[in-house]
């Protein structure tokens, strides 16, 4: 089979010297500024480290950024009201906006047939700055058609979340058992093509239940085992460091029948997971929760370089370790 060429995304148009945007060309092609460079060593260059460009942390400055993380990489189906501060509110009026975790057909926004704003964490993220993307989704849907959806186009630049929320709303999650809020309450029929996707999508939902006593910890069931999946907002290293501490102590467990199997790591936080006794329900999880969230507090704060036994359990914990994204 004959190799096929690789053709790479076309960089976005760049401003040049006096504020001009300099268009898109090929990258080998002569640069439109006039410099006699090819494209990709002159203008080019910044326009495509600019698409490589990656936020570590998109969510943060947020409120509730472990449950954002959480509502983006590890939580099937759960929505949560925003607000918006003045500027945008004025544009939105009297309708509302919804985040939800993913939206049919993998739209990135889609406005309901009464103008209601429905805006998705769990899409593909084409700027390298999750929370660009997502606000340039949700500024779209603002002067959207009521009744369509919202396409997916690669932002430029422009506002981000921590700049169009209202930051001193906090994020109230409500998990769902499925994904029944897309269409419930919007006053349309269902298509064909919505009804297959809500029907693939709640055919892949696992049960999950955020719990009460502790910030973005999520209780889930896949088959017949149970899990606390559970979003941090330490930094990654010293939280390692106090995992560590307590694993060779014995007491990062969540009770008798409990293990911490490794760790998600997603958007710049981590998630460490457990597995749980066969038949443990989310209310069962509460307590010890609440119980290691102060043992852990205990160990961030201890002072020194860890001991040989708490930096083998770190490169234990290392070595499980899974990147999301």
């Amino acid at each position: 089979m004959a190799q096929q060429k690789k053709h790479s995304r076309p960089a976005p148009a760049v401003p040049v010297d006096g504020g001009a945007d300099v268009p898109v060309v090929g990258m080998r092609e002569p640069c439109p500024c006039g410099s006699g460079r090819r494209y990709k060593a002159c203008h080019g260059r910044a326009a495509a480290s600019a698409g490589q460009e990656r936020v570590r942390r998109p969510f943060a400055g947020l409120p509730g950024e472990t449950d954002w993380v959480a509502m983006r990489e590890i939580v099937p189906a759960a929505t949560a009201p925003l607000a918006l501060v003045p500027e945008y509110a004025a544009r939105l009026g009297d309708r509302t906006v919804t985040l939800a975790t993913v939206l049919p057909l993998a739209w990135p926004a889609l406005v309901r047939v009464d103008g209601a704003i429905l805006l998705a964490l769990q899409t593909a993220t084409s700027s390298g700055d999750t929370s660009r993307d997502v606000a340039d989704a949700l500024l779209r849907a603002l002067d959207a058609d009521a009744g369509s959806p919202v396409p997916p186009q690669r932002p430029g630049a422009g506002p981000r979340l921590q700049d169009v929320l209202d930051l001193s709303a906090p994020l109230d999650v409500t998990v769902h058992a499925g994904f029944d809020f897309w269409i419930e309450g919007s006053g349309a029929e269902s298509t064909a093509d919505v009804a297959a996707s809500l029907e693939r999508a709640n055919a892949s939902v696992v049960p999950t239940v955020r719990l009460q006593g502790v910030d973005a910890g999520y209780w889930v069931r896949i088959g017949t085992k149970e899990h606390l999946r559970w979003v941090l907002p330490h930094d990654e290293e010293p939280l390692l460091d106090a995992l560590a501490r307590l694993h060779a102590r014995g007491s990062d467990g969540l009770g008798p029948g409990t293990r911490l199997i490794g760790t998600f790591r997603a958007d710049g936080l981590l998630a460490p997971v457990w597995d749980l006794a066969p038949g443990t329900e989310a209310d069962d999880v509460e307590a010890p929760a609440a119980a290691f969230a102060e043992r852990l507090a205990d160990a961030l704060a201890e002072p020194g370089p860890l001991a040989e036994p708490e930096r083998r359990a770190r490169a234990g914990l290392t070595n499980r370790q899974v990147t999301l994204r």
